[in-house]
């Protein structure tokens, strides 16, 4: 069982930057894919970015210009660097992995169906 865990979330003003980490533990696939999601109150749980242990990497358009995905294979540590947060950047965001490699810039990267294993999340609010 795969065992990932989210910190760095917080309260940031608008403009305001964030890092966000996911460890993960129990994680012994060589070729792996792993994502950010995140939730606000009563909507869809929505992809922000993907990347797989390959480096192949994407982003949703909302986070395109601002928010850095980063991997250590090594450390099986996933990142989440937010630059220019705005107020609807807020939620409660979730990391998640896959097997396999090859499909994060496909029709299923960014879909939440796609991940196996989920971590717990962490809050983020961007205030204005």
């Amino acid at each position: 069982q795969v065992q990932l865990v989210e910190s760095g979330g917080g309260s940031v003003q608008a403009g305001g930057s964030l890092t966000l980490s996911c460890a993960s533990s129990r994680y012994n696939y060589s070729d792996y894919s792993m994502g950010w999601f995140r939730q606000a109150p009563g909507k869809e749980r929505e992809g922000v970015a993907a990347i797989d242990s390959r480096g192949i990497s994407r982003y949703a358009l909302s986070a395109w210009g601002r928010f850095t995905i980063s991997l250590d294979n090594a450390k099986k540590t996933l990142n989440l660097q937010m630059n220019s947060l705005k107020p609807e950047d807020t939620g409660q965001y979730y990391c998640a992995s896959g097997a396999g490699v090859g499909w994060v810039l496909g029709a299923f990267g960014l879909k939440p169906t796609a991940y196996t294993f989920w971590g717990q999340g962490t809050q983020v609010t961007v205030s204005s």
